[in-house]
């Protein structure tokens, strides 16, 4: 969780509004953009192609902790504090809120490259995939008023492709063992 303490103190250096008196906002433009994140990663399990990435997809030791600590903690949170938090109002009081939202977006792609490399994706799409992410998770910061908001998408597209990898890998375990 080292993470999430240096983002929690970048936030707080920069003074970074958090948007908690905004929490309903934040709340309702979460969960909208949240559904078809989730509705998107459970059908596209039904994709021969994507079924095989998942069953393939190395998880990590301790899942369960990685599902209800490392990834909300240790990614969402730190992650959103970090960028849209501390990097998105820096960069919104230097460049404006448009251009604070694509230098942020921007960071968040290039901050991707190592894992990319990690896990043997492709470098450039993963970078332009999460820059875009990154960039929708500015506006809905910059919408709501609310960090609660890109946490609470950010939270969809990492646990749902988490589960549905689990449920995937679990799923051809059990019919290897009958």
């Amino acid at each position: 969780m080292p993470h999430a303490v240096v983002a929690a103190a970048l936030a707080a250096l920069t003074r970074a509004p958090l948007g908690l008196r905004h929490s309903g906002s934040g709340v309702r433009f979460g969960l909208a953009a949240a559904a078809p994140v989730v509705l998107g990663v459970a059908v596209g399990t039904a994709l021969p192609r994507v079924r095989q990435e998942m069953a393939d997809r190395e998880l990590p030791d301790g899942v369960l902790q990685w599902l209800l600590l490392g990834i909300p903690l240790g990614t969402v949170a730190s992650e959103e504090a970090a960028y849209r938090g501390a990097l998105g109002t820096v960069a919104a009081d230097a460049f404006g809120p448009a251009g604070g939202r694509l230098v942020q977006a921007a960071a968040f792609g290039l901050s991707h490259i190592a894992d990319a490399r990690a896990t043997g994706e492709p470098v450039v799409p993963t970078v332009l995939v999460t820059g875009l992410a990154g960039w929708v998770f500015g506006w809905l910061y910059e919408r709501s008023g609310s960090l609660i908001a890109p946490m609470l998408a950010h939270l969809a597209v990492n646990e749902a492709g988490a589960v549905a990898a689990l449920g995937v890998q679990n799923s051809r375990a059990r019919a290897i063992s009958l």
